[in-house]
């Protein structure tokens, strides 16, 4: 096939390119006022390419380094409209904040084309380019606030690490083509079933999933997160938290599932020990946090893990269920930092648990919303973290390895359990710390509209999320 017969297969991830350059374009020629049009034209973008990909043919180009199937449709509309979304808080809370730049919505359409490329993926140089263009502007948002010390050691810190696990990447593929001979994933598989290096291809194998482990925050790999969730802008970790880590975990699958399909109990090993160790460090550590942009930086470790362990059945029903979880962690995570960036207190914002006593006296509609976040992380019925949970578990225990992570898994999630109920409790029983600033509309809205998802539109729509995700999950052409 040659580029232009196949050009509505990568047309989305070819409107971000030609989106980011022009709104780049027309930022620095219209200077610091550009803001508000240029995150305007970026969510417009974004938007367009989000219902590009709900129509995009499902198809291979580039000779098999680009994939477009139900699977990369899934994903890439979920991660469009969050990075929408990201631009849309980011840009207010910019303003408002005195750093109000048309950098930042060009950043956010950067990341969002890398994870385009990641979710497609069909060879390890598209991989590595998905990977590094993300990271790239991801290193940038985090030290976007330059003349902010915490946002610039956030930043540094990522950069430095990231550079440490896009050794590990390139090292694990490089050793994967030499003893495979290919980059393509389908090519890998052929040479690893008729035995060609099998240890080294292993060896390489074992390399690129430690790489892409750091990319998710998943233990023990997980050492940047706190530092950079706290120092971020929180606009910034919102986004952060939640499009890269979907974007991640699909690329994840797909690596494993496409180019190892017949080592299937090579790999449910090592990625079933990463789930036990990140969902031991998030519930853990999260114990100990008052900072609550760090306690959500230990919560996602945990989620991670649970997500991990639908990816570790290497199983049709664990894909799905780790598709469910994902979708559904995304629209949490992003109102839950949509009801930080909402709170503040004589223009500073609240982002200590102490700040939040007495919330329901004061804001009580942020504080339900809250509480409804925290509700579903800990997986009360039946909330979205309670159906995610309940797919990803449900996976785990008829796959006969992995009966007792599961069962780990779910220890580990009632001692987790304690830290949201703390934000609960100092919410609704604790004495008033002080009235609020009044949230902006923008903030407000993103969390009401998140919250009202997570309950009850959630059960609504369960039935043809679980469509849209086993669709999914067939792409990847397991039993």
């Amino acid at each position: 096939m040659d580029m232009i017969s196949v050009l509505p297969t990568y047309l989305p991830e070819l409107t971000l390119a030609i989106g980011s350059i022009g709104v780049l374009v027309g930022g620095a020629f219209a200077g610091r006022h550009a803001l508000s049009l240029v995150s305007g034209i970026g969510v417009l973008v974004l938007v367009s390419a989000a219902v590009l990909q709900g129509v995009a043919p499902h198809a291979v180009a580039f000779q098999g380094a680009f994939v477009s199937d139900a699977a990369a449709s899934f994903a890439k509309v979920a991660i469009y409209l969050a990075s929408a979304v990201a631009i849309f808080l980011g840009e207010r809370w910019l303003s408002r904040s005195g750093d109000a730049r048309f950098e930042y919505p060009v950043l956010i359409l950067l990341a969002a084309l890398g994870m385009g490329v990641m979710v497609s993926a069909g060879d390890l140089i598209a991989l590595y380019m998905g990977i590094e263009l993300q990271s790239l502007a991801l290193y940038v948002l985090c030290a976007f606030r330059r003349d902010d010390a915490k946002a610039s050691e956030a930043g540094l810190k990522y950069f430095v690490l990231g550079a440490l696990s896009s050794g590990l990447l390139l090292y694990g593929a490089s050793l994967i083509y030499g003893f495979a001979g290919s980059t393509r994933f389908v090519d890998i598989a052929l040479a690893a079933q008729m035995g060609a290096g099998h240890a080294g291809v292993i060896f390489g194998l074992i390399f690129l999933v430690c790489g892409i482990a750091f990319k998710v925050s998943a233990a023990p790999f997980h050492m940047w997160t706190p530092d950079v969730y706290e120092g971020a802008p929180t606009p910034v970790t919102a986004f952060l938290a939640a499009a890269p880590k979907l974007a991640a975990m699909v690329l994840f699958a797909r690596l494993l599932t496409t180019s190892f399909p017949n080592s299937i109990g090579d790999w449910r090993q090592i990625i079933a020990v990463i789930s036990v160790i990140s969902v031991t460090v998030g519930a853990l550590g999260g114990l100990v946090q008052s900072n609550l942009k760090r306690l959500l930086a230990y919560s996602s470790i945990a989620n991670i893990g649970y997500a991990l362990l639908g990816l570790a059945a290497g199983s049709q029903d664990g894909i799905k269920g780790m598709l469910i979880f994902l979708a559904l962690y995304v629209v949490d995570i992003t109102g839950f930092f949509a009801c930080l960036l909402a709170l503040s207190r004589q223009g500073k914002p609240m982002e200590t648990l102490s700040s939040l006593a007495g919330l329901t006296r004061t804001r009580p509609g942020l504080a339900f919303a809250i509480t409804i976040f925290s509700m579903s992380a800990l997986g009360i019925p039946f909330l979205s973290g309670f159906w995610g949970k309940f797919f990803v578990f449900q996976a785990a225990v008829t796959t006969p390895s992995l009966v007792w992570p599961a069962v780990y898994g779910l220890v580990m999630s009632v001692v987790g359990a304690f830290y949201y109920l703390r934000v609960v409790k100092t919410m609704w029983f604790d004495e008033s710390a002080g009235e609020t600033d009044a949230p902006p509309a923008d903030a407000r809205l993103i969390a009401f509209g998140a919250a009202a998802f997570a309950f009850p539109l959630v059960n609504v729509g369960l039935h043809w999320l679980e469509l849209f995700a086993g669709t999914a999950a067939k792409a990847f052409g397991l039993a």
